[in-house]
């Protein structure tokens, strides 16, 4: 049994001769090399990586005439209405009745919404009765008494008088009686009582019939004047109110908005979100436009009073143009954009343009230098974001690789930064660069 397990034993020894050490070193250095190309071939790939950015396709300037004199200065705004009105009501009530629509155009004095007016043309009623209840007393009393009451009032003086005579009569023949001893002393008192009565009834009639002969006081005219006045004012105030329940258009014009519908509450004072409204409908002449233009302070000095401008919009480009020229400058400057806000008006607006449209304004010096008569081209500016420059400097992107390139920028306008050398148009430009982007590094643009 020895003998057999020893055979079956390995023979180290023979197995170190039959592997060579060279091969085993060999082997060792093939995998090395291998794992040392794949590592290089990762980091290579990792260090040429594209970097993803945001691209902004510039666009091409569009060369402009002037039409005089030189460009000093080129401007983005907006279209904005001259006058725009947001049309309120004078008077709270329901809509009963709105008779335009958004883009209608009107005639001043047209009518536009009806509110429901039954409460007003109920204290207009009451208001009238009462003024002519009052216009009633005020005529009596301006006439004065009626030619039977002066009558009637004379006629019972007379009777009185006649009642008066009597008792005189009666009380006498009663002394002489009393005096003889033939009547007591109590008839006498009771006919003088009755002559005393007679001749009191005589002056109160007397008084009386004055009173009536001379018709009212003229203080008391005057008071229900005064009261006839008061009430035709307020008369004339609730014809106004009811007045007011219709809403008319004060200007010919165009119905930018329409706020309400039928049945909607319609409010004088304080308005909430989902409240009554504060106005019916906005409008306004859009014959009477201007253009609405944020001037950086540094270019402000370039521009004077009525400087004259070319207008030209996006949606037509230069098919179409028109003049204007500055009409109002804001009294103070932005502090937070360093601008001045101006208006241009337009001179002769047309059908085309529309408020709150982007528009190019142009501005030139009305003045030929050197006593040049022919028209002066516009100079070339492209519009690009404010992220997109950094230190008077932007990203181009060239086969497929960020090119720093010089730009001189000029004024900031609401649509970007105006950029008057260095770009002609058609660049796709690196907008919010990462901070180590470099000059020639590799970029892609960022889907979606």
């Amino acid at each position: 049994m020895d003998a057999e397990l020893k055979r079956l034993q390995i023979d180290r020894s023979k197995k170190r001769q039959d592997v060579s050490p060279w091969a085993t070193r060999w082997i060792l250095a093939g995998i090395t090399l291998f794992v040392l190309l794949g590592a290089s071939r990762f980091i290579y790939g990792k260090l040429n990586e594209a970097t993803e950015v945001e691209l902004y396709r510039v666009q091409a300037p569009a060369t402009e005439t002037g039409g005089e004199g030189n460009v000093i200065l080129n401007a983005t705004g907006y279209i904005i209405a001259a006058h725009r009105i947001e049309l309120a009501s004078k008077v709270v009530g329901k809509v009963s009745w709105i008779g335009v629509e958004k883009g209608d155009h009107v005639r001043q004095g047209q009518e536009l919404v009806r509110l429901e007016d039954d409460e007003y043309q109920a204290h207009l009623l009451e208001a009238k009765g009462q003024l002519e209840n009052l216009k009633a007393k005020l005529a009596e009393n301006v006439n004065g008494s009626r030619p039977e009451e002066i009558a009637k009032a004379k006629a019972d003086l007379e009777q009185a008088r006649a009642d008066q005579e009597d008792a005189r009569v009666t009380l006498a023949r009663t002394k002489d009686l009393a005096d003889q001893g033939v009547l007591a002393k109590q008839a006498l008192d009771d006919a003088k009582a009755k002559y005393d009565g007679a001749a009191a009834k005589v002056l109160s009639l007397d008084r009386a019939y004055e009173l009536v002969r001379l018709g009212p006081r003229k203080e008391q005219t005057d008071a229900l004047r005064a009261q006839v006045k008061q009430l035709e004012g307020t008369l004339a105030y609730a014809q106004s109110q009811e007045d007011n329940t219709v809403i008319k258009a004060p200007i010919d014009g165009t119905i930018l908005e329409r706020n309400v519908e039928k049945g909607e509450f319609v409010t004088t004072g304080f308005v909430g979100d989902k409240g009554a409204k504060g106005y019916v409908v906005s409008m306004a002449n859009l014959n009477d436009l201007q253009v609405e233009l944020d001037i950086n302070q540094s270019d402000f000095a370039r521009l004077g009073p009525k400087q004259p401008g070319i207008i030209t919009t996006d949606a037509y480009g230069n098919d179409k143009k028109w003049r204007g020229f500055i009409e109002e400058v804001s009294p103070e400057a932005n502090r937070q954009k360093a601008t001045v806000q101006v208006k241009v008006r337009v001179e002769s607006p047309d059908a085309r343009l529309r408020p709150d449209m982007n528009a190019t304004v142009a501005f030139y010096s009305p003045d030929q230098p050197s006593g040049k008569t022919h028209v002066t081209q516009v100079k070339s500016v492209v519009t690009v974001p404010p992220a997109a420059v950094r230190d008077g400097a932007v990203f181009v992107v060239v086969n497929g690789k960020a090119v720093k390139k010089s730009v001189r920028v000029g004024s900031t306008t609401v649509s970007g930064v105006q950029v008057e050398e260095g770009l002609i148009g058609g660049e796709d430009l690196v907008v919010n660069a990462p901070a180590d982007l470099k000059d020639g590094q590799r970029v892609r643009g960022k889907k979606g």
